[in-house]
């Protein structure tokens, strides 16, 4: 007989094992699901709807696996062949998935990258269009995805570390939206052959040391493209390779598992145990999850049977992530083979109905424009004089392309338009001249916008405030004045964090924060190592999550070492989301001049070109630059601040509303009106020019000295051209590079403004040396602009 107690035990342990049953058949379910959608992408492009594909099959049961254990407020920073990871988080849905292959340019339909990104980026908002921070606890996030190999590593840095500053600062628990104690993890994944990058050495290198929630996931499937893993990794295992920074008793460092890919029991047994210990003890771990087949090659762009030995293709059939499971479901007795069939058929169904649905939503507004084309264009072969073929054949044209797209449309137009210009008076060319411009403008929507935050989240709209003096107002050095403003940033606004080389306990090399670590805390100013890939990277995860990161890189020729997820990742963010992810990080820096080739840098060409969508700050002093903080603190755009080397030192008054006053950026200053000719120039530059302005005045000339401020962006209201108006003398100063940031200065105000209409003689740029600038006092002399030439040019320019 059964005692009642062992009856309600057999009763759980049944209902345990239906639901058990229910969530393999689930899992499988959704790995069949993605795997038919790899296959029929792969189509789509092959026959042109479609113009390129990468996808993630072979990858699929793994990605089941680890997003098992993926929470609401997780974040994920991946590559492009999660796709299995993004409809098993429900980050994103098959139809999304086929609008971005097409490049569907509606945020509804690809709410990632409003077609912008190829296939496989996802991202989720984090901000609203009012600046309030979305809930993100609740949310399964993703930073939003690039290709550049290991280039979501250092983010994923900083996106765990934050929640290390949301667990152990104190003034942040009340944050709730922001983070539950810190409880998130940051879930990487990367390709095995892309941890040869130095990204991602960089990166797990600094997680070992911060002890961070980091789970990083290698999808190991042999090779890097073409190139076998025993060419890419030492001891052909990254897991092997990375053997010493495992953390053991007493040490740092991180975890290391290693799993079979095919294998869903056991990734799921070591993913539940592994991912609650890193959620509970912030212990970073990589897990190598070996074995990964790729059934359809790297991508579109070629076949993997031209590098692959037959055996290794035999092995890759036999290996099949989706066959094993099956296999397991079946030895396991957990469903009967029709049950499995029946999955199978329902995936095949569900890609081909999310394919269509997409399609149908892409194509279908453009088909509708297409006849609205030709109906207009129908009328203009009434008009009198107009050449009738030449209407007709791209009539024809666009009704016989079964698949259309704007730019076929506007070509069409363009070519009526253009072959009729002489009769361009006539109504119905002038409404297809009107319907030409307008859907022109519309897909500047569709292709050009948002390079910038709008509305309250841009720096643009923040209010001016000008700086203020009392009678009594004490003059200090530059360091000072910033030392007094980042006491008072620190103490007001505890979402603000600093962090870079010696910033900490020493206060950085010229003391602008000295004495603030010992105030405000070790994590509120913090010491790095010599790391300025993944400094940048730590500040993009904490902006990325609302903090407000100051992420400090030492001197402003190191910002090499940090550019490239500056200009992929930052730069592109607004454009590449359409303005649905901000990543508010502001990027401290000092260079100019000073002694020597590796401290004087001034790559400003470089800079303004690679960092279009960051602002470009460029203050002559510290009191510009306390303003410019302040202005970029009450927007939410990313900014790099450049303050002068030899400025430190300079004395300065001390406004009496230093924590609040702002700097516009785009708005020149006047520091000095004259009649004759107009300097334009910026930070340290802008002394020399004052002292050349001294002899200039004494020989009689008239200089007014314009200080732009910021390169990015650059006089929006055109204040330069204006006074070249009054002058008709143009020159452009700066220590760059000859055709850097004067070249583009040039090009802004002589071609945008207009100004080339105002000139009575040629204007000048004058730089620094094309090599980098020589040591000692002598060698800054001679390389980079001093008065003696700014007053030999300018009175060749008076002489003229």
């Amino acid at each position: 007989m059964i005692e009642n107690n062992e009856l309600a035990m057999n009763i759980e342990s049944r209902l345990s094992f239906e639901e058990f049953r229910k969530e393999v058949l689930h899992d499988y379910r959704l790995a069949c699901d993605s795997r038919e959608i790899s296959l029929l992408a792969r189509k789509e492009v092959l026959t042109g709807k479609a113009k390129f594909g990468i996808f993630g099959d072979g990858k699929e049961v793994a990605q089941i696996a680890m997003s098992k254990y993926f929470q609401p407020g997780d974040f994920r920073s991946g590559y492009y062949r999660d796709q299995t990871v993004a409809f098993a988080t429900g980050i994103a849905t098959p139809e999304q998935f086929f609008s971005q292959l097409y490049a569907d340019p509606n945020l509804e339909n690809d709410p990632f990258s409003a077609g912008r990104q190829m296939n496989s980026h996802f991202a989720t908002p984090n901000l609203d269009k009012d600046g309030n921070w979305l809930n993100l606890t609740a949310m399964k996030n993703s930073a939003a995805d690039m290709a550049p190999t290991a280039g979501q590593m250092p983010r994923a840095l900083g996106l765990a570390y934050a929640s290390k500053i949301f667990r152990e600062v104190e003034t942040l628990h009340e944050l709730k939206g922001l983070s539950e104690n810190g409880n998130e993890i940051c879930f990487a994944t990367i390709g095995d052959a892309s941890t040869s990058e130095g990204h991602f050495w960089e990166t797990m290198n600094a997680a070992g040391v911060l002890q961070v929630p980091l789970a990083v996931f290698v999808w190991d499937d042999g090779y890097g493209i073409s190139v076998p893993r025993k060419y890419q990794t030492t001891k052909n295992s990254i897991s092997a390779a990375l053997e010493g920074f495992r953390k053991t008793d007493g040490s740092n460092g991180f975890d290391i598992y290693n799993v079979k890919g095919w294998d869903y029991a056991g990734m799921c047994e070591v993913f539940e145990a592994a991912i609650r210990k890193i959620r509970e003890t912030h212990i970073p771990a990589l897990f190598h999850v070996e074995e990964i087949t790729q059934p359809q090659g790297h991508s579109t762009s070629g076949s993997h049977e031209r590098y692959k030995s037959k055996e290794r293709l035999s092995w890759e059939k036999e290996f099949d992530c989706n066959l094993k499971m099956r296999s397991w479901i079946l030895e396991n007795a957990l469903c009967d083979e029709a049950t499995l069939v029946e999955i199978e058929a329902n995936a095949k169904t569900k890609a081909q109905d999310a394919r269509k649905q997409a399609w149908e939503k892409y194509i279908t507004p453009i088909k509708s424009q297409v006849q609205e084309f030709i109906t207009l264009a129908g009328t203009v072969t009434a008009v009198a004089g107009v050449e009738e073929e030449v209407v007709n054949k791209n009539i024809r044209e666009l009704q016989a392309n079964r698949e259309p797209q704007r730019r076929d449309i506007l070509k069409a137009a363009a070519a009526i338009l253009n072959r009729h210009r002489h009769l361009s008076n006539e109504p119905a060319l002038q409404a297809l001249q009107h319907y030409y411009q307008r859907y022109l403008l519309e897909q500047k929507d569709n292709y050009n916008s948002f390079l910038h935050a709008t509305g309250v989240n841009d720096v643009l709209n923040v209010p001016v405030v000008p700086a203020t003096y009392d009678d009594d107002s004490i003059t200090l050095n530059g360091y000072e004045i910033l030392n007094k403003y980042f006491d008072q940033l620190f103490t007001n606004n505890s979402k603000v964090f600093a962090f870079g080389e010696d910033v900490g306990k020493i206060g950085d090399v010229n003391q602008a924060f000295a004495g603030l670590q010992q105030k405000h805390g070790k994590l509120r100013i913090a010491d790095t190592g010599i790391r300025e890939l993944t400094i940048i990277g730590q500040g993009i995860g904490m902006a990325l999550r609302g903090l407000r990161p100051i992420a400090e890189i030492q001197y402003l020729d190191y910002l090499l070492y940090g550019l490239q997820p500056l200009s992929d990742d930052v730069a592109t963010l607004q454009y590449r989301t359409k303005g649905g992810q901000h990543c508010p990080i502001i990027v401290r820096t000092r260079g100019h001049r000073l002694e020597g080739i590796w401290h004087s840098g001034s790559p400003m060409g470089m800079i303004i070109n690679s960092l279009r969508g960051i602002h470009v700050c460029v203050p002559r002093n510290m009191v510009q630059a306390a303003g410019m903080y302040n202005t970029l603190l009450q927007a939410n755009e990313p900014a790099l601040v450049i303050e002068s080397l030899n400025g430190y030192r300079l004395k300065e008054k001390l406004p009496a509303n230093l924590e609040t006053y702002t700097v516009p950026l785009g708005i020149p200053e006047v520091l000095k009106e004259g009649t004759d000719v107009t300097i334009v120039t910026y930070g340290s530059t802008t002394r020399v020019v004052e002292d050349a302005i001294v002899t200039l005045e004494e020989m009689g000339v008239s200089c007014e000295l314009i200080d732009v401020q910021t390169l990015l962006p650059f006089d929006i209201n055109h204040d330069i051209v204006k006074s070249l108006q009054k002058t008709n003398r143009i020159l452009f100063v700066d220590e760059d590079v000859p055709g850097g940031a004067t070249a583009y200065m040039f090009q802004q105000v002589m071609e945008k403004q207009g100004g080339y209409r105002w000139l009575d003689v040629a204007p000048r740029t004058l730089s620094a040396q094309a090599h980098r600038p020589a040591y000692g006092t002598d060698g800054d002399y001679f390389s980079k602009p001093n008065p003696e030439d700014v007053v030999s040019v300018v009175m060749n320019m008076m002489e003229e």
